[in-house]
């Protein structure tokens, strides 16, 4: 009913920049908050970045000074912009996001994205 789609993954070298973009579309009535999560091999799925409707914004300490969250409400999208990429940052990263939708009675579901592959090495 409502979908996902994340984009903007690839290879850096460390110290490098890298731009995710989500955009949600489907039935949507509004989105209450939009957010990054990450998980790499054999670690656990850990949130990133946060943003929510009233304006609210939660990073990872492992990325704060580094990564930078942002919505375009207009376009239901979400972007990440990861800057002083380290190896540490390599995951598949899932954009999320807390939706009410119409389908076709109101119903307020979370969203997934596909993932995308975020590598950083020399």
């Amino acid at each position: 009913q409502v979908q996902l789609v994340g984009s903007g993954g690839g290879l850096v070298q460390p110290g490098g920049s890298l731009r995710l973009s989500c955009a949600a579309s489907g039935s949507i009535v509004s989105i209450y908050a939009m957010g990054w999560y990450r998980q790499a091999p054999g670690k656990q799925r850990e949130l990133v970045a946060l943003a929510t409707s009233i304006g609210d914004i939660n990073y990872a300490d492992s990325v704060k000074g580094r990564f930078t969250i942002s919505r375009d409400s207009a376009k239901n999208t979400v972007y990440l912009q990861m800057n002083s990429l380290k190896p540490d940052d390599t995951a598949v990263y899932y954009c999320n996001a807390d939706v009410l939708a119409k389908n076709p009675f109101m119903n307020r579901l979370p969203a997934w994205g596909q993932g995308t592959q975020v590598t950083v090495s020399s």
